[in-house]
């Protein structure tokens, strides 16, 4: 699930286009493109029902499908006819738009939003039990960000380490869950975040793997 489109960014292709003049409703409409994206990528997911494969449905249905996977050539990028001026349709490439940020950010809202509404639903729930577990959302939610950071720098190696952070903090929102086995109240929580704690391992572990691919090609060089 890595981002063909940050290839080369770089690379000096930022200095070839000029200088990006955007005012800040330029930058407001960019920004709700990318929340867009998110809601896009939970409609799909939510779509996709309890399918195994249900990660990989949503990546093909949002068209994140690299051209070696789709069986297809990957396209030829056409040259800028000059080297000072973008084109009237193109657009930056930031971190918002990277396929992991966004599965990221998009089952972390939902997990993050699901249990405050079921810590507001139950009275009396204990301070520890309410806070245990959003912190170790949000700190797994940070790591997994500070990776597809390292990611998008091309550094692997400290992606892998930033996304074997997030891991430890998913594995302890995951025995957080199995706390509240005994709590009947809240079985319907645990139904709906188990399945997404696993799918966010899924993705990061790909990533991963990705990172070490990337990164022991770039030591054979």
């Amino acid at each position: 699930m890595t981002n063909q489109d940050s290839d080369g960014l770089f690379d000096g292709e930022w200095e070839d286009r000029g200088e990006l003049t955007w005012n800040e409703a330029d930058w407001e409409r960019y920004l709700a493109d990318q929340e867009k994206a998110v809601r896009d990528y939970l409609a799909a997911y939510e779509a996709a029902g309890q399918a195994p494969d249900r990660i990989d449905q949503v990546a093909r249905q949002l068209g994140w499908e690299s051209a070696e996977e789709a069986g297809a050539e990957e396209p030829e990028v056409e040259p800028l006819e000059t080297e000072e001026e973008f084109p009237d349709d193109w657009e930056p490439y930031t971190l918002h738009r990277n396929p992991v940020y966004v599965a990221t950010k998009a089952l972390y809202l939902t997990l993050i939003a699901r249990w405050e509404q079921a810590c507001a639903r139950i009275p009396g729930l204990p301070a520890p039990v309410a806070l245990g577990l959003i912190g170790t959302l949000h700190r797994g939610e940070d790591a997994a960000l500070h990776g597809i950071h390292a990611l998008e720098m091309g550094d692997y190696t400290l992606a892998i380490c930033f996304f074997k952070r997030a891991l430890r903090e998913l594995n302890a929102s995951m025995a957080a869950l199995a706390d509240l086995a005994g709590r009947p109240e809240l079985a319907g929580f645990r139904a709906f975040a188990t399945p997404r704690l696993f799918d966010l391992r899924e993705i990061w572990l790909r990533v991963m793997n990705e990172c070490r691919v990337e990164s022991d090609a770039d030591d054979s060089e």
